[in-house]
């Protein structure tokens, strides 16, 4: 009767271990995170929602990820609001919601600093005026 709980309570561990700690897919996503908390009824996990705007006026592409680190999710409740990056790795197969609500733990987070296309331009060199700086030898 023992091993008839103990294996699949194994197998069930194994499998969990397995889908935590390799890892399907990895990349970056960039937009702005516009949700962000932590959630559960007993686990709780960090939580966010990132829109990702392709053109200005368009219908924003949500990204749902989870982050596991406390470090990581300061770091994203900091740059809130601005454009960001973060670099996520996908877990498929986790087969409980206590570990993330999501199949995306993002690991790290850096903000975009790009020039808005609102913002004046820096000034302008002045243009060179005719004759100046060139060679005597070929005035005429």
């Amino acid at each position: 009767m023992t091993i008839v709980v103990l294996v699949p309570l194994l197998v069930l561990s194994l499998w969990t271990a397995i889908a935590l700690n390799w890892s399907y897919s990895r990349g970056d996503r960039s937009g702005y995170v516009q949700k962000f908390s932590k959630k559960g009824w007993l686990c709780k996990t960090w939580e966010g929602e990132l829109a990702i705007v392709n053109v200005p006026g368009s219908q924003p592409e949500i990204f749902r990820f989870t982050v596991r680190k406390d470090s990581v999710a300061e770091k994203i409740r900091r740059v809130m609001g601005d454009r960001v990056t973060v670099s996520y790795q996908q877990h498929v197969g986790i087969p409980f919601s206590c570990f993330g609500d999501t199949q995306y733990f993002v690991d790290s987070v850096r903000a975009i600093t790009e020039m808005s296309p609102t913002a004046p331009m820096p000034p302008m060199p002045p243009a060179p005026t005719p004759g100046a700086g060139a060679n005597p030898a070929q005035r005429p």
